[in-house]
């Protein structure tokens, strides 16, 4: 019989040990994160019915979904009832609105889990990936207040991941739309096809942007107003000084304006550092259901990345199903395209084991003090692995030095005697004689705890 040759699943992202122990800590860094600011877990499951899913997305978003289909379903021609979910968000709407009796409002939910979606199999684009989303639901209304602690949130996730510096750039979709609006782009279908192209300022440069703006009709001179405005590098005090002194008398402008200001002022007083947060009027996301602040993230010495976490609020979550009004405003994190990039790159090394010490068998007649030196350790709050095969010393460190493992103890029949085990941490070179007694606050102070 040949043999089948292995091979990861294009567009998926299959780890070694260690590095999956780095993009573990990475989720748990980011859930420790939303839970610091009162978000509470949920998950749904991996596929949802094709009614739910597909209610809001268009043509483009359908090529996209897996449909799932038994083999006696296809036999029979049933056609697919059930997708993998695209994203998180709509999951979360069919959520709120089955459970809405049962949920207390503003309901703040986070969500780590992977999702789906038919991408061109190319590096570092992936049909299989995790994101981490935050949301917060209002029940008929909810302040803008919330579109400033999204951000807040963000900032302490990503100063305690440590990947270097960072930006958050803000925008309100009413700005835009309320400066369309006065510059006399008055069909809603005409003003979201300007606001993708706005969208793609920062990836295909002002020139292109101008002339694809005066391709759907926009007089140039307005065209170039516009860019003007959203290409300026001001601060965002300048730039929310700008938008007032514009004087366009549009209801949605100066919405969008006051949110924004709200935004700005809000991170200020949840201490979010200047210059962290950027008004950025060319982002505009592409989905359409973003109707206020939008937000987009990128790490300031890899721009290249692009953005690492989006998002924005929502004026009715879950409309298709359900005839409760329920706003919203959340962001994503792409969390495993992040760590890939972030990877590649070297920023983000291969982690250690989960284990923090080995207890090496030196002497087979002493195996139960070994599995008694082990549990003594777990009790003590130290990860620790026992080497159950035994065999020659020198290729049971082998094996702590290959899987990462930092501190091994080592105990023979004349250690036994006097009361003693040998502690040494194989990174510093260090190694101690300690008594049975002291082994746990030993090492914790190898391991530097």
């Amino acid at each position: 019989m040949s043999l089948i040759t292995p091979r990861t699943p294009p567009g998926t992202m299959e780890l070694l040990p260690r590095q999956q122990v780095a993009f573990q800590r990475l989720l748990d860094t980011i859930r420790r994160g939303y839970e610091r600011f009162g978000f509470v877990p949920v998950e749904t499951p991996v596929f949802e019915t094709v009614e739910t899913l597909l209610t809001k997305s268009g043509g483009e978003t359908e090529k996209q979904v897996y449909f799932v289909q038994s083999t006696g379903a296809i036999q029979q021609g049933h056609k697919p009832d059930i997708a993998l979910r695209f994203d998180l968000t709509v999951p979360l709407a069919r959520y709120v609105a089955e459970h809405e009796r049962d949920l207390a409002f503003p309901f703040r939910r986070y969500q780590i889990q992977r999702v789906y979606r038919g991408e061109r199999a190319q590096r570092g684009r992936f049909r299989e990936f995790y994101q981490c989303d935050i949301d917060v639901i209002g029940k008929d209304s909810l302040s803008p207040h919330y579109d400033a602690e999204i951000p807040a949130v963000i900032y302490h996730v990503f100063s305690e991941l440590d990947f270097g510096g960072f930006t958050i750039n803000v925008n309100n979709r009413k700005v835009l739309l309320g400066l369309l609006d006065g510059l006399g782009v008055d069909d809603a279908e005409k003003r979201v096809l300007v606001l993708r192209e706005i969208d793609k300022l920062d990836k295909i440069g002002r020139d292109k942007v101008r002339d694809s703006l005066t391709g759907l009709g926009m007089a140039p001179d307005a065209a170039e107003k516009i860019l003007s405005l959203i290409d300026a590098k001001d601060t965002n005090e300048e730039t929310l000084a700008a938008l007032n002194a514009l004087g366009i008398d549009n209801e949605t402008f100066r919405q969008g304006v006051s949110e924004l200001t709200t935004v700005i002022e809000g991170l200020k007083a949840f201490q979010v550092p200047d210059g962290v947060v950027r008004i950025n009027l060319a982002i505009a996301r592409g989905l359409d259901y973003y109707t206020g602040t939008v937000y987009e993230t990128f790490l300031n010495d890899h721009p290249g990345i692009g953005s690492v976490c989006s998002g924005g609020r929502y004026d009715n979550l879950a409309s298709h199903y359900t005839k409760s009004k329920l706003p919203g405003v959340g962001i994503s994190i792409g969390a495993t395209r992040l760590f890939y990039q972030l990877m590649e790159a070297g920023i983000i090394k291969d982690g250690g084991a989960t284990a923090e010490v080995l207890v090496t068998q030196m002497d087979p007649a002493l195996s139960a003090d070994y599995y008694r030196l082990a549990t003594e350790l777990r009790a003590a709050g130290i990860n620790t692995e026992i080497q159950l095969d035994g065999g020659k010393i020198a290729k049971q460190m082998k094996y702590a030095d290959r899987a990462g493992i930092p501190v091994v103890v080592l105990m023979g029949s004349d250690e036994k005697a006097r009361g003693t085990a040998t502690l040494k941490h194989l990174v510093k070179g260090e190694q101690v004689e300690v008594p049975l007694a002291e082994i746990a606050e030993k090492a914790k102070e190898l391991l530097g705890r």
